[in-house]
């Protein structure tokens, strides 16, 4: 029986080099708000939600057409299309989980003929008068950890057989790779694999993931992240 993967990848500062959302405030917003709120939200004083929305709130009504040029500068990074390439040759499912705004996200995506791709994330209005509205279709009652709660998608998209792949670098990327059997991390999530024991596989680019999932992929046999599982157990057993 051929192995089901599921795969679930962060966006900003995964699929882009560059945090394209934290980019954009410091871009048409206030630079030294932007950095306070940002450091606020690193250190846990606020939520994501309270973090969006105090960004957009730095921000002006924003001139449509400079904010178009300036998030179609953002590239994908290296090997990204060949990864989900790889992916579709092999039928794995992915999904991009984003704790970010989709305005942006598939505006990047569409632009890289990489529109077909799923994607969860926090959404952004515009309104007629140009002001900033984020939204957040995804939250979690029990927990405001994040504003899109990556981990009930891992957990309604997976199944007993599946093998679930968590690939991210950043703050956002702690919970979810928790609840995986095979993590890829960089920069912070890294570090935060290594101080909390989190078996992970460190990558620069998705050269690196390929390689790595088609190892996975053709071994006899595969364990699951234990700790995982039993993550996993404990919030199929609260229903």
């Amino acid at each position: 029986m051929d192995k089901v993967f599921k795969i679930f990848v962060d966006f900003d500062g995964t699929i882009t080099p560059k945090d394209v959302g934290e980019t954009m405030f410091l871009t048409f917003g206030n630079p030294t708000k932007a950095y306070k709120i940002v450091d606020r939200w690193t250190r846990e004083e606020i939520n994501s939600m309270q973090a969006w929305r105090l960004l957009c709130e730095t921000v002006p009504p924003i001139d449509m057409h400079k904010y178009i040029e300036f998030i179609d500068t953002f590239e994908i990074e290296k090997g990204f299309r060949e990864f989900i390439n790889f992916c579709t040759e092999n039928n794995f499912e992915i999904r991009i989980l984003s704790d970010g705004l989709d305005f942006y996200i598939n505006r990047i995506l569409y632009n890289n003929n990489l529109g077909f791709l799923e994607v969860l994330s926090n959404s952004l209005t515009i309104s007629t008068d140009n002001i900033l509205t984020p939204s957040f279709p995804h939250t979690d009652e029990e927990c405001n950890y994040c504003a899109n709660c990556k981990k009930n998608h891992i957990i309604n998209f997976t199944d007993d057989e599946d093998f679930s792949i968590y690939i991210g670098d950043g703050y956002s990327d702690k919970c979810p790779a928790q609840f995986c059997d095979f993590v890829f991390a960089k920069n912070s999530l890294l570090k935060y694999c290594e101080k909390n024991r989190i078996t992970y596989f460190p990558f620069q680019n998705f050269h690196d993931v390929v390689k790595r999932l088609e190892e996975l992929k053709n071994k006899k046999r595969l364990k699951k992240r234990h700790q995982a599982e039993l993550k996993r157990r404990e919030i199929y057993l609260q229903g």
